[in-house]
């Protein structure tokens, strides 16, 4: 890759150094001051602003430069990876982000202890921040991959920088001051993919001549990819959808139920063009570099830019990545005061907000420690979301089918679950069946047999 020159690299960091100023400055007038608004910014926010928090929480840094990824090696396909998540908002809108709402739950453990009970709900709560803290591990290596081409910088001096900028955001901000910032942070994001798009489309003379000179997979619905993986990871964003914590959150910060429903469908309506739009990106790389690493798929139209350009769009992907980080973080910090630091403390608000920003500063830079062992960006993104999938799976039948809220058949349903899913996400999906299949099935075939086969009359709780 080209290499930007000692005083166009000053510019660009110029740039990145004036915006992260900035926005740490409105962060700061911004800030949450109760622990309600750390929380769920006393509920207050509009549904454009929760829109875009939800859109922002699945195309993120790890979803922007992951899709690119992806699409270099399997073609366009590689845009459902985003395009799912515009399904799953129209879907969570339309069927249950009311009862969610009117719940009065903002974490999903929350929710999932009203239908089955305790032990169930600190095993979710335990699951979703594992879940959640190899979402960060992705998030830094994606940002830190955009860093790095255009800075000069190692992947790991670039990580450290985006922990220490991302951990201030969410530790001071909370969900106000990340709410608001995300906005910006968004409409740059939104045009930095915009700029990155129109800049392949003009080294490559548009899509004809990579049409003509790609393998025909790179054009069809499925690429390279496969038609059951897509499938896969359509149902595995829906059910992230449904159960991350953070959405949940989100949700739970708005002004009413019919202002929450509103904010999915302009998630869904932010989600579907720019799956595309990455998507043409990753294929114009492949066609543009094909020795490319394709890590640096999207991150390579930078280095073709002038300064003052790549310094709008490097910016755009830092802040995509302090979005993507300070949410992730601010809901890994919340599932721990609200399930385990609360109840055995009781504290009062005020030791509570404080006790919240300190966890939420360790959570910024546990990420580093794993950061070395999880290269293909996509994989360990649908990973995760496999993960939480097992926690849909297990909350749609507890609100749906009463018949099986046993308390110890959820818990059981749930590590299962998340020990086999890892296990087969670690052995490299076997017979070609995808993670996102075993985290779908597990639960269901446990519940079943613990019904089937266990002590009538316990652990099972009356339906609410």
């Amino acid at each position: 890759m080209n290499q930007f020159s000692g005083t166009e690299s000053a510019i660009i960091i110029g740039m990145i150094v004036a915006y992260i100023a900035f926005t740490s400055w409105l962060t700061l007038r911004l800030r949450s001051q109760t622990s309600d608004q750390f929380m769920v910014a006393a509920r207050a926010m509009p549904a454009s602003v929760v829109g875009v928090l939800l859109m922002s929480e699945f195309v993120g840094a790890k979803s922007t430069v992951g899709t690119a990824q992806e699409a270099f090696t399997s073609g366009i396909a590689a845009s459902w990876s985003v395009i799912g998540a515009s399904i799953g908002f129209l879907l969570f809108g339309l069927f249950f982000v009311k009862k969610l709402y009117n719940s009065g739950a903002y974490t999903i453990s929350g929710a999932i202890e009203q239908k089955y009970g305790k032990s169930t709900m600190i095993t979710v709560s335990i699951i979703m921040m594992y879940s959640l803290l190899l979402v960060n591990v992705g998030n830094y290596i994606s940002g830190a991959a955009a860093l790095s081409t255009v800075l000069r910088l190692n992947l790991p001096v670039a990580m450290c920088v985006i922990a220490v900028v991302s951990t201030f955001y969410y530790v001071f901000g909370g969900m106000k001051g990340v709410a608001y910032v995300t906005v910006l942070h968004t409409a740059l994001k939104i045009f930095g993919v915009a700029l990155i798009l129109a800049v392949a489309l003009a080294m490559t003379g548009g899509l004809g001549p990579v049409s003509a000179n790609l393998p025909d997979y790179y054009f069809t619905w499925d690429g390279n990819i496969g038609g059951v993986t897509i499938i896969g990871w359509t149902v595995g964003t829906i059910g992230a959808i449904f159960s991350t914590q953070f959405i949940i959150q989100a949700i739970a910060s708005s002004r009413s139920a019919e202002e929450a429903r509103r904010s999915t469908l302009y998630a869904a309506a932010l989600c579907f063009p720019l799956g595309l739009a990455l998507g043409v990106i990753g294929i114009s790389s492949r066609y543009l570099f094909p020795q490319l690493d394709s890590l640096y798929a999207l991150p390579v139209f930078m280095s073709r830019m002038n300064p003052f350009l790549a310094g709008l769009v490097t910016t755009s992907l830092v802040a995509s990545v302090f979005v993507s980080v300070s949410t992730v973080a601010l809901a890994i910090a919340s599932l721990i005061v609200k399930d385990f630091y609360v109840p055995y403390f009781n504290p009062d608000p005020e030791a509570e907000l404080k006790m919240t920003r300190l966890f939420s500063l360790i959570i910024g830079f546990v990420p580093l420690i794993f950061v070395f062992f999880v290269p293909a960006i996509l994989k360990l993104s649908f990973f995760t979301r496999a993960l939480r999938l097992s926690i849909s799976i297990v909350a749609v039948i507890g609100f749906s089918l009463p018949f099986f809220s046993s308390n110890r058949g959820a818990t059981l349903g749930l590590i299962g679950a998340a020990a086999f899913t890892t296990i087969w996400y670690v052995l490299g999906d076997p017979l070609g069946i995808d993670n996102m299949y075993i985290a779908m099935v597990t639960p269901v075939i446990i519940m079943a047999a613990e019904r089937i086969f266990g002590w009538k009359g316990k652990a099972t709780l009356p339906a609410q």
